[in-house]
């Protein structure tokens, strides 16, 4: 299984797993699945880190690479197509994160991993719940 991690489901699986359901662990942790991240996550990240949203032993930059060293994840990368895609996502908000990532997971072909229950109502998307 192809997945890619919400920010917060990253963010949840290296600062707290017990928010994890048992599902998605599973999934994440099982050697037939890909993780993959946005570069729209690292700077949702950067900017919770900065509105103290997120509290982190090291510098954003320091955190990351850390991260990155101990849960190793495909870059799922931001495309013209990707942008394009993301201008035609419906959602009852404007979060440009939350469109970006919806895009990202349709032209890459991924399961958006996600606990927001305004992503999960989305229905030509490939969806793993929270839950």
């Amino acid at each position: 299984m192809r997945l890619l991690l919400d920010t917060h489901i990253w963010l949840w699986s290296l600062l707290d797993p017990e928010r994890l359901h048992s599902r998605v662990i599973e999934s994440l942790e099982s050697p037939d699945s890909e993780i993959w991240l946005s570069p729209i996550s690292i700077w949702e990240l950067t900017m919770l880190a900065d509105k103290g949203r997120v509290t982190l032993d090291l510098s954003v930059d320091a955190w990351i690479a850390e991260a990155f060293d101990r849960a190793p994840l495909h870059e799922a990368h931001l495309t013209f197509e990707v942008a394009a895609t993301a201008h035609q996502i419906e959602l009852p908000h404007p979060d440009p994160a939350d469109r970006f990532l919806a895009a990202t997971a349709k032209v890459l072909d991924l399961t958006l991993v996600t606990a927001d229950k305004r992503l999960l109502a989305l229905q030509d998307l490939s969806l793993m719940a929270n839950r």
